[in-house]
């Protein structure tokens, strides 16, 4: 065993996390350094671990030098350093953060907390990049694009869209989509991973062990504080048959090399409608089902209402209030048997896509045994900083089973990590999150609906906008949809926007800000927007509670 030295340092000076940062590179320029550590710059102190003895005041001069003041605390002279089994093959063991998952959430837990200058161990147990870059937002989108880009073709006869017989050549794009995948994930995660070298990646499937103890693979870990963001994965209901007759999910759909002729989509959700319409517009007929009373039932019922107008004259199928009774599977067809009110009738297609929702991956981890308390759906539970009932443990992103995107995971992520190595109890802040559904038309929403604010007794005021009031959407040819604003009368701040249109997810930013900050309808209407965008309809908007927007000249405000 080797033997090493470390040395207690208090360090004065330093007022934010660069300055931490700073401070170990200083004391890692000096000769016989094995390591530095400075835990957050509120601690006021470093560890410095040497391979032998080595005089601590070239340790201060370097620390002077970098601009800091480094006093000797404590030495620990001979300490021995941890011999690892040598089959592991994972390097040191002495991690301050493991984050476990390796999407956006884990990345961005894991960059926070190099960027604050600790030690990191990154574990992913799957493929490298999560959700979103593998199975979600970036291959969703790509086909969305190119299936909308063919139905512009086909109505408008734009150009640049491959067709083969008038039809989407389906097999190119799915296998564009394939290699785009792989770039972002080469680009975005494994790219950016080798940037950071203060980031050990570790593959394998990790067990809580207790306290701040994990085992991957077999192989014991001791961590100062640990981030669970292990993500969720596609849910199906129990519903009798459906398991025996197997079905398409959000992820296995995207890898469907040629088009059936016919396919059911049990789910109108996000998920659901955006692709049921991509399906439906590269020509297979959809029958869209839906439990709740409307599409989109999470959204304003105005919004839900016109985009089901949509949908239906692009020739789509829905029904709403539909309960699946049983599935079967006969002569290579699908068949569900259902009710809707007291009428019962079967429905049959090629293919069964069940898009449900998702749940959060958390068997096998050994959580609760760790302390580490699970909801009803298998989501950990949470407070207002992100930390378990475990002290040493944290988690962020889909595993905690709420607002499951992309970038509230990569907040939520940093967020714990900052939380956890610093302490510094920021509260996660979810009152503002836009939430886009990439349907043609979008749905675009932030804050409270009308009903939500209700039941919060706000004195709730609301405006209705149609996208025909918008200069933009006319001279576009293109007045699809509506802005819906919710206010409180008693301070005339703005608490939900909710916007249905073909840019929505471009218009909602401006809503947020807005929400944020407090900003007043009255401000609003006070400032300047750009005239023939759309982004021009939340002014208008904010107008229409005062105002009769018809009456309005161009710009007139």
């Amino acid at each position: 065993m080797a033997k090493i030295e470390q040395l207690e340092f208090d360090i004065q000076g330093m007022t934010c996390d660069s300055c931490a940062l700073h401070v170990e590179k200083a004391l890692k320029s000096v000769p016989g350094v094995k390591s530095a550590a400075v835990p957050g710059w509120q601690s006021s102190r470093a560890t410095v671990t040497t391979d032998g003895e080595i005089d601590s005041q070239a340790l201060e001069t370097a620390a002077k030098q970098a601009g800091y003041r480094a006093k000797l605390k404590e030495r620990r002279p001979e300490a021995e350093e941890i011999a690892l089994p040598a089959s592991d093959g994972h390097g040191d063991h002495q991690f301050d953060l493991m984050v476990i998952g390796g999407g956006s959430a884990g990345f961005a837990a894991a960059i926070k907390g190099a960027e604050l200058g600790y030690r990191i161990a990154l574990v992913e147990a799957g493929t490298i990049g999560g959700t979103c870059v593998n199975v979600g937002c970036i291959p969703s989108k790509t086909l969305i694009r190119a299936v909308e880009q063919t139905h512009q073709a086909a109505q408008h006869r734009f150009d640049g869209v491959e067709t083969l017989a008038g039809r989407l050549n389906w097999p190119l794009v799915i296998d564009q989509k394939d290699k785009l995948v792989e770039e972002m994930r080469q680009s975005k995660y494994l790219d950016v991973l080798a940037a950071y070298p203060e980031i050990t990646y570790l593959q394998g499937r990790a067990r809580l062990t207790g306290g701040n103890g994990v085992d991957i693979d077999g192989v014991p870990y001791t961590l100062g504080k640990i981030v669970i963001a292990t993500g969720a994965q596609p849910w199906a209901p129990s519903i009798p048959g459906l398991a025996e007759a197997g079905y398409l999910t959000s992820t296995t759909v995207m890898e469907l090399k040629d088009l059936p002729k016919s396919m059911i989509v049990l789910g109108a959700n996000a998920v659901g409608l955006e692709l049921a319409q991509t399906f439906a517009r590269a020509g297979v007929n959809v029958k869209l089902l839906e439990l709740m009373p409307a599409i989109a039932p999470f959204e304003e019922p105005e919004i839900s209402e016109a985009l089901a107008g949509y949908l239906n004259s692009e020739g789509l199928q829905m029904i709403t209030g539909f309960q699946t009774l049983k599935v079967e599977r006969r002569d290579s067809r699908y068949f569900l048997a259902g009710r809707v009110n007291e009428e019962e009738f079967t429905l049959n297609a090629e293919q069964l896509l069940v898009a449900t929702g998702r749940r959060p991956n958390t068997d096998g981890m050994d959580l609760e045994k760790a302390g580490v308390q699970l909801g009803k759906r298998g989501e950990i539970l949470v407070d207002d900083t992100l930390r378990t009932d475990n002290p040493s443990v944290y988690a962020a992103g889909d595993v905690t089973g709420r607002d499951m995107f992309v970038y509230v995971a990569a907040y939520g992520g940093g967020l714990a990590a900052e939380n956890a190595l610093t302490g510094a109890g920021k509260f996660y802040d979810a009152s503002y999150i836009p939430r886009v559904t990439f349907t043609d038309p979008q749905i675009a929403s932030a804050g409270l609906t009308e009903e939500q604010a209700r039941q919060q007794s706000y004195a709730v005021e609301t405006s209705t906008l149609p996208m025909s009031f918008v200069p933009r959407a006319l001279a576009a040819r293109d007045t699809r949809g509506l802005i819906k604003l919710v206010s409180d009368a008693n301070t005339d701040r703005l608490l939900g926007a909710h916007i249905l249109a073909p840019e929505a997810g471009e218009m909602i930013q401006t809503a947020v800000l807005a929400i944020r900050f407090g900003i007043t309808l009255t401000q609003l209407r006070e400032t300047m927007f750009p005239y023939l965008t759309n982004m021009e309809g939340l002014k208008l908007a904010a107008l229409a509670f005062e105002k009769d927007v018809a009456l309005l000249s161009c710009c007139a405000g």
